[in-house]
């Protein structure tokens, strides 16, 4: 089978956001193991062999020993660590991995495309990257992006998820740039369309492209037994999970129209619920196929 690893080139200016996080968005070994990590290792909460996670990898179109890269990657991060049997090992997650893995879960399990209530409230922050610093740019760029927020103008990022000023707070004081930015939460002011700077804030049109690509691979998909049920369905989280972080889930107001990553986020709902318990049989079987290493 060929390796799940695709090379992908650099976007060029113009290609929307999610073109500029295809290294950590679209499918790749260490990305398809984090999802195995999430919907199986986790719930399970027992060290599991490497022999196991080579042969899930496997299932997914992973060569093994692109799996074993993947999964040595995944420790140098920090996500997981060994625990040794003489020369087999086994792999559980860290503290640190399973806070990361549960807190993603939870995103992405509780996102339905919307926000059905709002106040009208906006989160602001003007941030601005010295020359010193602009090695930042793309760091800065890509989380706040994955904070749910847009750039309606340089310099200016804006969400209607005011509860997110915690969090957006961390990335930018992380990334030590607190005393170039400022952040306040508050209404629009007279000046101004609120939908027109929705428009500049965001690619909805790249991220509807995406969406549409989503609802055409999943929506007629089918299993024909366990293996298959445990493929697709780290196929399917595997492909939906960026949404969460891309979409900012506009409130009805700032939109015009039925929105697709609300149906996208059913389906995705529905399928997963589908294919779970083939899913974990099939997980079940293949821990207990390779117990010992």
């Amino acid at each position: 089978m060929a390796s799940a690893v695709r090379q992908r080139k650099r976007p060029g200016r113009g290609e929307g956001v999610i073109a500029d996080l295809r290294d950590i968005a679209l499918r790749s070994a260490p990305a398809l193991l984090l999802v195995i990590l999430g919907e199986f290792v986790l719930p399970r909460r027992q060290p599991v062999w490497s022999s196991t996670l080579i042969r899930a990898l496997g299932e997914c179109g992973v060569e093994a020993v692109a799996a074993r890269k993947a999964i040595q990657r995944t420790a140098e991060r920090g996500t997981i660590t060994d625990v040794r049997h003489g020369r087999k090992v086994r792999w559980m997650l860290t503290g640190t991995g399973t806070t990361m893995i549960t807190k993603g879960a939870e995103r992405v399990l509780g996102f339905t495309g919307e926000t059905r209530e709002w106040d009208g409230t906006w989160l602001i922050v003007n941030t601005t990257v010295p020359e010193s610093h602009r090695n930042l740019r793309y760091h800065l760029r890509t989380r706040l992006t994955w904070a749910g927020m847009g750039s309606p103008a340089p310099g200016t990022w804006i969400s209607p998820h005011a509860a997110r000023a915690d969090e957006v707070a961390g990335i930018i004081t992380g990334l030590g740039l607190a005393d170039w930015s400022m952040s306040y939460v508050g209404r629009f002011g007279p000046v101004g369309d609120e939908r027109r700077t929705v428009q500049r804030a965001w690619d909805l049109e790249d991220l509807h492209r995406h969406y549409a690509e989503f609802l055409q691979q999943f929506r007629l998909a089918a299993v024909d037994d366990e293996a298959s049920a445990f493929r697709q369905q780290v196929e399917l989280v595997q492909a939906y999970r960026r949404f969460p972080y891309l979409d900012p889930a506009l409130p009805a107001a700032l939109t015009s129209g039925g929105w697709i990553g609300v149906e996208a986020a059913k389906l995705f709902h529905s399928k997963r619920s589908e294919w779970s318990e083939q899913a974990h049989r099939y997980w079940e079987r293949l821990c207990a196929e390779t117990e010992g290493g």
